[in-house]
């Protein structure tokens, strides 16, 4: 209980801060640190970062951070794809899924650092002919068709990674929000945890009555990162920068690695 007491908390401080990479650490964590398959990690990662992603969504709505029409456009989206990830997270062998896995996380390092420079400019350029704009008064999206279109796309992935990695799908969120809106970085994080929270509860329910859900690592888990996601919305007010991005994506590449290497000798054994 303690060991998934402290990985829980590692998760919901890095959803704190990123807005997107608690998820995507949560997994690897429970599959080295509790030596469980992706498949029985998936679930419980996604009760752990599905509540952290709850309260921070929370708070988010109090301080008008989220843009919660265009969350629920995408949580939607991502709750219709989320079932046909768990049906596949069940049919596939866990080799590959840790090599799918592992994939993935390269790439959201690779996108992390990306961001992170975007963050390191002083201003951020706003592209006008980005598919979703605010409106300046309102602060609210112009709705298009083409916005609608590229935010249930971005559900869409988001709800199948859901479902077949145990993702909570803020690593999708937060770069197609910066990319084609013109919304500010805390805000993208408020409407990315807003969207990661519908999509984990529904995933959580799926799970759950299948069977495909081990509560007895779950609940700690669980709780651990609450206390991680508010211990880090207080570190988040102090530390700021491109280098907290940069040590994530480090951090992801890291892990990445790791279970590759580790997949490797599996397959040489």
């Amino acid at each position: 209980m303690s060991i998934s007491l402290t990985l829980g908390i590692a998760v919901g401080l890095v959803l704190a801060l990123t807005g997107a990479g608690g998820g995507i650490i949560a997994v690897p964590l429970l599959v080295f640190g509790l030596h469980l398959s992706i498949a029985d990690a998936g679930p419980i990662s996604l009760l752990a970062v599905g509540m952290a992603a709850t309260l921070g969504a929370i708070l988010g709505l109090k301080a008008g951070m989220v843009r919660y029409r265009a969350a629920m456009l995408i949580a939607v989206t991502g709750v219709a794809f989320t079932p046909l990830g768990n049906w596949l997270a069940h049919h596939l062998h866990n080799q590959w899924l840790t090599i799918l896995f592992a994939s993935v996380m390269l790439f959201v390092a690779y996108r992390t650092l990306v961001q992170a420079r975007s963050i390191a400019e002083p201003e951020r350029i706003i592209d006008l002919s980005q598919p979703c704009m605010r409106d300046d008064e309102s602060g609210r999206f112009i709705w298009t068709a083409m916005c609608a279109r590229f935010l249930a796309f971005s559900g869409l992935v988001a709800g199948l990674l859901s479902g077949l990695l145990g993702v909570g799908g803020g690593f999708v969120m937060v770069p197609v929000l910066r990319r084609f809106t013109n919304l500010d970085m805390k805000s993208t994080i408020a409407t990315s945890l807003a969207v990661i929270a519908m999509v984990s509860i529904a995933s959580i329910l799926n799970s759950a009555l299948s069977g495909n859900l081990n509560w007895a690592v779950a609940i700690p888990f669980g709780i651990g990162a609450l206390l991680g996601m508010l211990s880090g919305s207080l570190i988040a007010k102090r530390v700021t920068g491109p280098y907290l991005e940069i040590g994530f994506a480090c951090l992801t590449t890291f892990i990445a690695l790791g279970m590759i290497v580790k997949i490797l000798m599996v397959i040489n054994e």
